[in-house]
This record gives structure tokens, sequence and C-alpha cells, in this order.
């Protein structure tokens, strides 16, 4: 955790991710020697995801919750509430936000897809099979796209997007590196971005 004071004006970010967390990481990097912006909680939907190991390596709260936590009750909601992030990142967290949770943060919630949308979006498009859809498409460029969660995948507003050029010879896996790139690049300034203007 940033060795910054931090003060009332800090503002909290919680991240949810359901895998090995780079993204998550390259967040906590960014700002963990910030005393405006402060990654308050990781949370997952993976007991054993390698992200929650990230987070406890930068001492920062790491939370398991299964699918009744999240949609049978308030479980989630309710840590959510006492944290009070004034950011939801959701950084390769492949489950749908639940209505209740949309509700008590309105424009508090935002995502990364590796794709430019409204392309390439959707339930059960995520990680390769997005890079290998589009190059079955033989689309000459991909990229990332940031945006608000609402109650439809990868349908809420765009934010920000970044392209890359896609060449001949790219596979699955070198396109994903590509977009890696990007992400690791953008994503945690636009948080920065989004959290700032409202100071």
């Amino acid at each position: 955790m940033s060795d910054q004071p931090q003060n009332n004006n800090t503002k909290k970010i919680v991240i949810f991710a359901s895998g090995s967390g780079t993204n998550t990481e390259n967040i906590i990097r960014h700002f963990e020697n910030s005393s405006k912006i402060n990654v308050a909680a990781v949370f997952s939907n993976k007991r054993n995801a390698k992200v929650l190991r990230r987070a406890y390596n930068h001492d920062i709260k790491a939370l398991y919750f299964d699918r009744d936590a999240l949609y049978h009750s308030n479980e989630v909601l309710h840590v959510l509430t006492d944290i009070n992030p004034d950011l939801i990142v959701l950084a390769g967290f492949l489950w749908m936000v639940p209505t209740n949770i949309i509700e008590n943060f309105p424009n508090r919630i935002i995502n990364i897809h590796p794709a430019l949308l409204p392309n390439y979006g959707g339930k059960g498009m995520y990680g390769m099979r997005v890079h290998q859809a589009i190059l079955n498409n033989k689309e000459k460029e991909s990229g990332i796209t940031i945006h608000f969660v609402n109650e439809d995948y990868d349908k809420g507003e765009h934010i920000f997007q970044a392209k890359t050029i896609i060449e001949e010879n790219d596979s699955p896996e070198s396109l994903a590196s590509k977009i890696h790139e990007l992400e690791h690049h953008h994503f945690p300034l636009v948080i920065e971005k989004i959290l700032l203007k409202e100071s």
C-alpha cells in the first residue's frame, strides 16, 4: 500500500478480476505512490486466482466471493458499501455485475474490453476467443475499449478506445500481446483522468 499520506480527498478504487491479474498489478503499481488515488481492495470470483496473491503482496485487501455472495445475497454489495469506492474497475472480470451493485454505484463501474466495441463484444467474448474471431474475419485493426458498465455485456457508454494494426502474420497470441500493451499503457491513465476530473 502507498507510503504516501492518505486524506479525505483520496479517491478509492476497488478492482474486480478473475484471472492472473496483470492489469490489476499494473494499476496497483501506477497508484502505489499516489496521495490522490488509492487501490482499496481487490475482489475475485476465483479462490485461487493469482490476482489475489498479487494484491496481498502489495498489502492490499484481497477478497474472494462466490456466486451466492454476488447474485443471491447482498454480501458483496455490503462490503462495497462499507468501502464506498469512487470507482469500481473490472480488469478481466468475467461475470455479469448484478443490478443491485450497478444501481448503488451509478456511473462508477468501468470495464476494459480487448476489442473495438461494439464489435466482438457480448457474452462469451473474452480473451483468446476475441482475438481468434478478429483474425478469422481478417480485420485490419483491433484495440481496446474502456466503457461504463450497465446491465448488458459490453453495452455501456464508451469512455476511451485505442487501436493497433493487425499484421498478416499475427496470431491470437501476438495480437493478445499488442492488446496487453495498450491495456497496460492506457487503463491506469484513463482511471486517473476519470477520478481526478471530479476533484
